[in-house]
């Protein structure tokens, strides 16, 4: 068997020997064949009907059915690369001028569409079918004068917007390179002609498809593209108990900012507890107006002290400290100079940033005097002047200007203080008053790379008269303790708008003591008596602490009362050997005589100076034991117990959301406006957020 299949191999390896003879007579019968058949083709497809086979879409499917798998795939990348630079070239031709942002006006050929290609009979005759189904000739129009050159203004037009995807960064690429040739040759028409067939001319770059993203990608993907939070805030360690006979004197400045209690109210609203730092006792309690007796004659302020037990510590005392700022006639006040500086970067481009912001000031303007002056400077990247000085009396001028505000770039803020202080400089006048004011949500990211320096400027400026207070809007990049340190060192007041109705109460009903100080450098020192106080803490104000040495010395700056303003302080207080104590008495210490003190509490001392003053007055008044506590004493309490709550305080015990609800509804007293019941509803919705 194995002989046979090695004869069988050998036998088809062997290549015969050609054969001249047999070719030629092959050669010769094809000829013949050849010959016989000549002229039959125009006997072929006798009638009209075509193969079954014919038709366009039949030819696509068979040639598409002859390709190779690999020669399918290369005409396929053909095509979609040849679409996608139809897409992209389309548009830039639908655009018609290209327009140079760097000059101002700038002569740029208008693209002529290039002409169709000649259509057949038939389909010309088809464009041309009357209702009756007749052919009718359509006249031919007469070729008009073709446009050369197109003028485009490019003094008054914004800057275009940036592209927002892969697409327009290619076609605003293209269009850069476009205006470089434009500009190098507009000096020569045909030159920027050419230039500009050259840019529609040059290959596209082709923009891959990015491979499919596993699951873990696009989680970290949808984790990136979620905000930051970069929210800041200026807060202290909270005050610690003193003991009495070591440190007798307690020292603050004053402070009638708000801002930390809409701050808190904006977490609770949007379900969720506010960062602990975010909360400022003081601010809360100074949020809510109170019924202080107000002062006589040409008092600027007047306290109102009163002592009551500690609602969450039967075995301590609250020592209440009310002030009241006089109101002088406001129909008389000296005109008003305001600049508006307002924050128009990128961050504030979201509803409850810079549409709020203009509807808020917009609330502002029927407050003014027609006499008053604003002028408006708005800053993102660079700063600049949107509305020059101009009357109150003119709102429709005004609210145009802030209607027309944009968000958009970086956040230049201390370029736009700088021009804004120049503003209100030369808008000054002898008896004037002139102010700034920031509404911001805080985030300069551009000229700010020393505070210490940039609050050192803002403390100068205040001394040329002109203060500065500060609005904050949005969440997110809130930056709190930027803004406290600009109002702090400014003589103004930083305020926390989150609703129109928070506008309404900071630019109406505060609007006069936020602009109109009755007196500056206001402090508060207290001498505590160690014969009846053992020990006391100063409940807030931590980022208000002074020295003691501090009090006397007018060079050290301080809050500032405006006219009207209310300023509330609390102590917890504990008397020698009561059962709360928290520290063990001095084997050694020493306290007051008796005799000098009369069962005194303590002795609060206040210092200011009064505008147009350069030396500060003191007021002194003693502290004594009184009765149980108004309601605004207990209220503001209650408050103070919410914010201690907030912030985790360890001194509350087992005193919670319910004894704090409580206290303020049994302590609510007269609220004409609804802001204390409204915060026994935040109180109650933060008692259901607090679960731990």
């Amino acid at each position: 068997m194995t002989d046979d299949l090695d004869a069988l191999k050998a036998a088809l390896r062997a290549v015969p020997a050609p054969d001249a003879t047999m070719k030629a007579a092959t050669l010769q019968l094809a000829m013949e064949n050849y010959d016989r058949h000549q002229g039959l083709n125009d006997a072929l497809r006798p009638n009209e009907d075509r193969p079954v086979k014919a038709g366009f879409l039949m030819g696509v499917f068979i040639m598409l059915t002859g390709l190779k798998t690999k020669t399918l795939l290369v005409v396929s990348t053909s095509a979609a690369a040849l679409l996608l630079g139809v897409f992209v070239v389309m548009p830039t031709l639908n655009q018609g001028p290209i327009i140079v942002a760097s000059k101002p006006k700038i002569t740029v050929p208008v693209p002529v569409d290039p002409s169709p290609a000649p259509k057949s009979v038939a389909d010309a005759e088809a464009d041309n079918i009357d209702a009756l189904g007749e052919i009718v000739p359509k006249p031919v129009p007469e070729p008009g004068p073709q446009p050369e050159t197109a003028v485009i203004d490019q003094s008054n037009n914004p800057a275009m917007p940036p592209p927002t995807n892969s697409l327009a960064r290619a076609n605003s690429s293209r269009n850069r390179t476009a205006d470089m040739a434009i500009n190098d040759a507009t000096a020569d028409p045909d030159v920027a002609a050419g230039a500009t067939q050259d840019m529609m001319a040059a290959p596209m770059a082709v923009i891959a498809e990015p491979a499919p993203a596993s699951a873990e990608m696009v989680g970290q993907d949808k984790m990136a593209q979620q905000p930051q939070n970069t929210e800041a805030f200026a807060m202290a360690a909270a005050n610690p108990v003193k003991i009495t006979v070591e440190q007798p004197v307690s020292t603050f400045s004053i402070d009638v900012d708000t801002a930390s209690y809409s701050v808190v109210r904006s977490s609770l609203n949007a379900g969720f507890l506010p960062d602990p730092a975010a909360v400022r006792i003081e601010e809360m309690v100074n949020y809510f107006p109170y019924a202080y007796p107000s002062p006589d004659g040409d008092q600027a302020f007047l306290p109102a002290i009163s002592v009551m037990q500690t609602p969450w510590n039967p075995n301590t005392r609250l020592v209440h400290i009310g002030i009241q700022g006089a109101m002088p006639a406001m129909a008389d006040r000296p005109p008003l100079n305001l600049v508006f500086l307002i924050d128009t970067s990128g961050s504030m481009d979201e509803p409850n940033k810079l549409p709020l912001l203009q509807q808020s000031l917009g609330l502002m303007l029927a407050q003014l005097h027609p006499e008053d002056q604003i002028a408006i400077v708005a800053y993102a990247g660079t700063a600049g002047l949107v509305l020059p000085p101009t009357k109150a009396s003119d709102r429709a001028t005004i609210t145009a200007a802030l209607n027309a505000l944009a968000a958009g770039g970086l956040t230049a803020g201390a370029e736009g203080l700088e021009l804004a202080y120049q503003v209100a400089e030369d808008m000054a006048a002898a008896g004037e008053v002139s102010r700034v004011l920031l509404a911001t949500d805080g985030d300069f990211n551009v000229g700010i790379d020393d505070p210490q320096a940039l609050t050192a400027y803002i403390a100068k400026k205040r001394e040329s008269g002109v203060y500065l207070s500060v609005l904050g809007f949005g969440r997110g990049n809130l930056d709190d303790a930027t803004m406290q340190a600009l109002a702090q060192n400014g003589n103004g007041t930083a305020s926390y708008i989150d609703t129109l109705g928070e506008a309404r109460k900071v630019l109406i009903d505060q609007l006069t003591g936020a602009l109109y100080p009755i007196a500056n450098n206001v402090k508060i020192q207290i001498e505590w008596n160690p014969e009846t106080v053992a020990e006391y803490r100063l409940i807030g104000y931590e980022t208000r602490n002074l020295r003691r040495e501090d009090f006397n010395n007018d060079q050290v700056d301080a809050g500032d009362i405006g006219a009207g303003t209310q300023v509330t302080a609390l102590y917890e207080i504990t008397a020698p050997g009561s059962p709360a104590l928290r520290s063990n008495p001095l084997r050694y210490g020493k306290a007051a005589s008796p005799e000098r003190t009369n069962g005194e509490l303590g002795f609060l001392r206040l210092r200011s100076v009064l505008p147009g003053a350069s030396a500060s007055t003191l007021q002194e008044t003693a502290i004594v034991s009184g009765d149980t506590g108004t309601d605004d004493a207990r209220f503001a309490a209650a408050i103070a117990g919410f914010g201690q709550l907030l912030s985790g305080s360890t001194y509350l015990g087992t005193w919670g959301w319910g004894q704090a609800i409580d206290l303020a509804l049994s302590a609510r007293g007269r609220d004409d406006f609804g802001y204390r019941i409204e915060a026994v509803n935040l109180m109650r919705l933060a008692q259901s957020l607090d679960v731990n």
